[in-house]
């Protein structure tokens, strides 16, 4: 494998994990990019941190894919910000991704404790 082909596997591995974790956190209901990344940081013990310059970018992306959608409201705090939530096709593509996430989590194991053949 050429080292740009790996590199690009890299960053399509990166990106799908992190388009997984945004549209697991929005099938709870919508949310600012800042909430979004809070209930991320939140619920992975503090271990996950998505940057603003990965966030919005995924965001994005998203969006253009037609897996979530954003309007502007005011926030508690009475500040303007973009929402975004989950769609019919963003919530089938969650599925999706979800059953690919356990599907890797498997391989990875399976790499990581090798079942030992008796013989």
């Amino acid at each position: 494998m050429a080292a740009k082909d790996r590199y690009q596997n890299r960053i399509e591995l990166l990106q799908g994990t992190l388009d997984l974790l945004i549209l697991q956190t929005l099938q709870w209901g919508p949310l600012h990019g800042y909430g979004i990344s809070q209930v991320i940081r939140g619920r992975s013990g503090e271990l996950l941190r998505v940057e603003t310059g990965s966030l919005y970018p995924a965001l994005h992306r998203l969006e253009k894919q037609g897996w979530v959608k954003s309007e502007w409201k005011q926030t508690e705090s009475h500040q303007h910000a973009k929402y975004y939530r989950l769609t019919a096709s963003g919530k089938k593509q969650l599925l999706s991704e979800q059953a690919r996430w356990k599907q890797m989590v498997r391989a990875i194991s399976s790499v990581m404790n090798p079942v030992r053949e008796e013989g």
